[in-house]
């Protein structure tokens, strides 16, 4: 008789779930509190918008520093689930994640540091760009991560196979707009490289709508 592997339905139950509210954290934490506070090229008005929305602010770091814990524990269970397809790309793929963590979480603390500095433009702004450039750091390692993962995808049957192709070109596509803002900083590549990240996406919504389908164990 044939039984799925019990470790990894956890694994797959999880991530569904872990995903979901990643997703929304993420969501709010990194897209939508900036983009109500922080006006890059006007200090005085990102200054006020802390000030009056401090909470709010404070909130957008907890989210952020949250999203990294759970970036964590979602490696861990995505090796869990495809270490029995290839465990070298698998430990790859770990290894590449853990890496963006502590540079996300120090990128993080130069937010939460400007919190001192609003009677400062200057130093406030400064380190607010501190943080932004601590992510495209830390970009280059979320690329470098989908890149075994899609490999893994692809390989292992338990998704459509364009779902690992989209999330390979997903992790090019980080890669690519962190090596641009460093080298040409004044060069928009927004649009194309948010085009080629939604290839990430496409996978964490199939897990959150459609889950995992893994194959019988002998």
């Amino acid at each position: 008789m044939k039984n799925k592997d019990i470790s990894q339905q956890k694994s797959a139950i999880l991530l569904r779930f872990l995903y979901t509210f990643w997703a929304i954290i993420g969501a709010f934490s990194l897209i939508y509190i900036p983009s109500k506070l922080i006006v890059f090229g006007d200090a005085g008005t990102t200054a006020k918008n802390i000030i009056t929305n401090e909470l709010l602010f404070r909130v957008g770091i907890v989210g952020c520093l949250i999203t990294q814990l759970l970036f964590i524990i979602v490696a861990l269970l995505l090796y869990k689930l495809f270490e029995k397809v290839n465990r070298n790309q698998s430990i790859l793929m770990v290894v590449f994640a853990l890496v963006s963590v502590p540079i996300a979480m120090i990128s993080t603390l130069f937010k939460f540091t400007t919190l001192f500095l609003v009677d400062n433009f200057e130093q406030m702004m400064f380190f607010l760009n501190l943080n932004v450039q601590g992510i495209i750091i830390a970009s280059i390692f979320w690329g470098l991560w989908l890149l075994p993962l899609g490999c893994l995808i692809y390989k292992s049957g338990y998704f459509p196979k364009f779902v690992g192709v989209a999330v390979i070109i997903g992790g090019f596509g980080y890669i690519i707009d962190s090596f641009v803002k460093i080298i040409l900083p004044n060069l928009n590549i927004a649009i194309i490289v948010d085009i080629l990240a939604l290839g990430e996406m496409v996978f964490v919504f199939w897990i959150i709508i459609k889950g995992v389908k893994l194959k019988d164990a002998k």
